[in-house]
């Protein structure tokens, strides 16, 4: 006590309800006897509080012989939940962890029998109160974490009505899980839900419905999100079935379209430039080893780099083949073909001679190599019109002998035919001068681009 009085001289004394002033100078037994009765005083209001004496008359009269572990109706019929939403912000949607973070303000309304006074305005009572009045067991289903604000004080609204009506009101920050289809990413759209469920009361004893439908939910119209727009949401009323039984559910539906003109600038823009970039190559002599040697390891490096960074903030997911994966993978793929397209060219033109002499000698060559197996061809088809010849004279000279050698020597010319064409069409792939497969690839490379292109955009946007 001695102690105690002496740290009077330098603070101030606190008891619940009262204070005691800084006391400078006091004599020990002074101090002691208001000690004494400050000590008093506190376990006095104390023992007011637990009974209820310092609530006002009306709140007394509410809660005397009040048994906050028993629901309303307890033996007349489960109890109507009716529930609303504002959500005040979504603050995060992660891929990698398929999940979004919001924060909602969540109103429930029943009625308590047991809660009926005289009067004709509703009290509005202190949110700690919360406390000596029964309320709903409601939970999120699919949260990983929750937690309610309580700064400055815990954020709950309790608002009692004459007829026995009661309305509770919290706001609560929570993180939900949400089954995300990226398949289409960055072109997706996802659906994500917000699914709310009494924990041990069954359908027997609380029912839960939307107090207006779709307009139970408000604040998604004024909504604004980084990276997705909010294109549709509607509730739905459902039924949890569990081991235990069978639980009221409400789910709060909400779809997510992704905006993509961030994508389109951060990813899609620079692949298209490398893959130009790529192409300046062909227009380069095929002398000039460096300089095309150059240009496509840089823009295949730098493709991968591009590749590599786009992955960062998605899930490391083999079942999951994106859409942006597949366009880095064409485009990959393109720059990659050019660097092969000039290391072919470059061997051709190594075991080819040189350019002047290539014309004249490769047609001559081509040429003979071409009338020589036409001409073996023929001599075979000619011995066996010979032979038959011979057959025939042997024979009946008639017409019918006449017909069938002609249609023989058709026969025999169709090979010829099929195989003129073939050579045609070898000859088509056939590479006369090495120099000229940049000729080609300046018309193939962007003309084949251009076609996937189109077939890519429209797939991934309209199926």
């Amino acid at each position: 006590m001695a102690a105690l009085c002496q740290s009077a001289n330098h603070s101030q004394i606190g008891f619940p309800g009262v204070w005691l002033p800084t006391v400078f100078a006091c004599s020990q037994p002074l101090c002691e006897a208001a000690v004494e009765a400050l000590m008093q005083r506190s376990v006095q209001i104390s023992e007011a509080e637990g009974k209820g004496e310092i609530l006002p008359p009306t709140i007394q009269n509410i809660i005397k012989g009040y048994n906050k572990y028993l629901r309303p109706f307890f033996d007349n019929g489960p109890v109507s939940v009716g529930m609303s939403l504002d959500i005040a912000s979504i603050d995060t949607i992660s891929e990698i962890n398929m999940d979004y973070t919001a924060t909602i303000f969540l109103r429930q309304r029943w009625t308590d029998e047991r809660l009926c006074f005289d009067g004709n305005k509703s009290l509005s009572l202190d949110g700690r109160l919360v406390e000596m009045l029964w309320v709903p067991d409601t939970f999120i289903v699919d949260s990983k974490k929750s937690f309610l604000h309580d700064i400055t004080v815990e954020n709950r609204l309790i608002r009692i009505y004459p007829n026995g009506t009661v309305l509770y009101a919290i706001r609560i920050t929570t993180t939900v899980a949400c089954s995300m289809d990226l398949t289409k990413y960055p072109m997706d759209k996802q659906t994500c839900t917000l699914q709310l469920e009494s924990w041990g009361y069954n359908i027997n004893d609380v029912m839960f419905y939307w107090t207006r439908g779709n307009d139970s939910v408000r604040g998604l119209d004024t909504l604004q999100l980084a990276q997705y727009t909010v294109e549709d949401h509607f509730t739905s009323v459902s039924e949890a079935v569990y081991e235990t039984g069978r639980y009221p559910k409400l789910v709060f539906h909400f779809e997510l379209k992704r905006n993509i003109l961030y994508f389109i600038l951060e990813t899609y823009v620079p692949s298209i430039l490398l893959v130009v970039l790529s192409w300046v190559s062909f227009w380069i002599s095929q002398s000039s080893v460096p300089a095309r040697i150059c240009i496509g390891v840089t823009t295949v490096l730098t493709m991968t780099t591009l590749m590599m960074g786009a992955r960062t903030s998605l899930p490391n997911a083999n079942c999951f083949i994106k859409a942006i994966d597949v366009y880095l993978g064409i485009c990959f793929s393109f720059i990659f073909g050019a660097l092969l397209e000039y290391a072919v060219a470059h061997f051709c033109t190594l075991h080819r001679p040189s350019s002047k002499e290539i014309p004249k000698d490769e047609d001559e060559g081509t040429e003979e190599e071409r009338n020589g197996v036409l001409a073996a061809v023929a001599n075979s088809c000619s011995a066996s019109d010979n032979t038959n010849k011979i057959d025939s004279d042997k024979g009946n000279k008639t017409s019918i002998n006449g017909k069938k050698e002609r249609n023989k020597h058709s026969g025999c010319s169709s090979p010829m035919s099929i195989m003129k064409s073939l050579f045609c069409i070898f000859d088509c792939f056939h590479v006369k001068n090495p120099y000229h497969i940049d000729n080609y690839a300046r018309f193939s490379f962007p003309l084949s681009f251009i076609i996937i292109n189109v077939f890519y955009w429209v797939y991934y946007l309209y199926f």
